[in-house]
């Protein structure tokens, strides 16, 4: 499979990853009180540091979204 996810597309998904893994296990929000949105977060976050480090996104694929050059 050929990449689809460009340099900047790559930065964001991998800052926004560490985020999401980062607040629910670093903080006491509210928000992450529940279950559901705290492994949610935690799953999302791995996903796109997943998609960051292989520059392949499914649903790019799917909709033949491609934001790298070559």
């Amino acid at each position: 499979m050929t990449a689809n996810v460009g340099t900047i597309d790559r930065i964001l998904r991998f800052v926004i990853g560490i985020v999401l893994i980062a607040l629910p296990l670093t903080t006491n929000l509210a928000l992450f009180a529940q279950p559901f949105v705290y492994y949610g977060a935690i799953g999302v976050g791995m996903v796109m540091l997943l998609v960051s480090a292989l520059r392949l996104c499914p649903l790019y694929a799917i909709f033949g979204i491609k934001t790298c050059r070559t």
